[in-house]
């Protein structure tokens, strides 16, 4: 009989004082793998062992533990040094799962979308995260925008989006990241939608748009992409004919204190001088630096060239998993807005949860 370790305590799986066979070891370990959270219980696959899942079945201390146990331990007893080494490699790789994004190693997420009656899923490959590559992680914040997407289309930019325009839009990503809002948006919104990020990232972002290409277009969107440096002189020919997009989207683009400068800015170079042009803008509320940061940004967007106005302004909470290794699925609030040129007086919706 086949014993499933999801269900057992750690103090029950095979233990290295009782020397276990390879193939016993193995079993166990695989047993333990955690698949990347997408932030929705809906579309959860079967055979997923989530992290919230495994902390209501048993102590995750004690099952960090056990794994260290097997990476530290010589495993004198499995004589084949290629076995010793798989499972070396099989508890290294459960254990970085529990330390946090940042410690992890590169992962594909699939993110379900139910579109109506077109559901799809868009699949997302995710870089290991060193330095200063944050674009490589798909944060929270784009995910919940994404889901946002079809309710703009018939409400606030029904007036680019219905069916019977007369003009199709055109659409700009800022700070795409691994693509996921982008994407999502051609898809969804049916329209072409260029992506772009700092030349470092592109290569990934390129890399998830033709992944993909064939399901957005299937769908009656398109995509294409471009290196944008905000504030740059030297950015991609595409973005040289400034003044041109009708809608502009941005998610958890301002943490740091020239974000809101060098975006706004952005913002105003690229988006179409139309009192009809939009541009969406999400961010999590991390601190109270956060939350002056985006003061700030509002400022700066009504100073600019556009003067663009805060058409409306929400909070929704969802979910991310950047944090410490205790806490890999967290809650986090998200400040998003509509601007533009017409000065209409803001609205605010209560907290949501999605």
């Amino acid at each position: 009989m086949t014993i499933s370790y999801r269900d057992v305590s750690p103090h029950d799986f095979p233990q290295v004082w009782q020397r276990p066979s390879f193939g016993e070891l193995l079993t166990c370990l695989k047993q333990l793998h955690i698949e990347p959270p997408i932030w929705n219980a809906a579309a959860l696959r079967g055979g997923a062992l989530l992290e919230d899942q495994e902390t209501t079945a048993r102590s995750r201390r004690d099952v960090i533990a056990y794994l260290a146990s097997i990476v530290s331990n010589s495993l004198q007893w499995i004589e084949d040094d290629d076995q010793k080494e798989a499972i070396w490699e099989e508890a290294s790789r459960c254990l970085s799962q529990r330390c946090g994004r940042a410690g992890m190693g590169a992962m594909t997420r699939k993110w379900p979308f139910p579109n109506n009656d077109d559901p799809f899923e868009l699949v997302v490959r995710e870089p290991p995260i060193t330095g200063d590559s944050l674009g490589h992680k798909t944060w929270g914040s784009s995910f919940l925008m994404a889901q946002l997407l079809d309710s703009l289309k018939s409400g606030p930019l029904a007036h680019l989006l219905s069916s019977d325009r007369q003009e199709i839009p055109t659409v700009l990503e800022l700070g795409s990241g691994t693509g996921l809002l982008g994407i999502a948006a051609a898809a969804i919104w049916q329209v072409g939608v260029v992506l772009s990020d700092l030349p470092d990232i592109m290569p990934n972002l390129d890399y998830n748009i033709e992944q993909n290409r064939s399901t957005v277009e299937q769908l009656g969107g398109g995509l294409s992409s471009g290196a944008l440096v905000w504030g740059a002189q030297d950015n991609a020919t595409r973005f040289s004919h400034e003044d041109r997009f009708s809608i502009i989207l941005a998610a958890d683009g301002i943490y740091d204190d020239e974000h809101p400068a060098l975006l706004s800015s952005a913002i105003h170079t690229q988006l179409l001088d139309n009192p009809e042009s939009r541009a969406i803008i999400m961010v999590p509320i991390r601190d109270h630096i956060t939350r002056r940061l985006i003061a700030e940004f509002q400022a700066r967007m009504s100073e600019g060239t556009l003067s663009l106005a805060t058409l409306e302004e929400h909070v929704l909470t969802g979910q991310d998993d950047w944090g410490d290794d205790t806490n890999q699925s967290n809650l986090v609030e998200c400040w998003w807005a509509i601007f533009g040129t017409l000065r209409l007086r803001a609205s605010r919706l209560p907290t949501t949860i999605v």
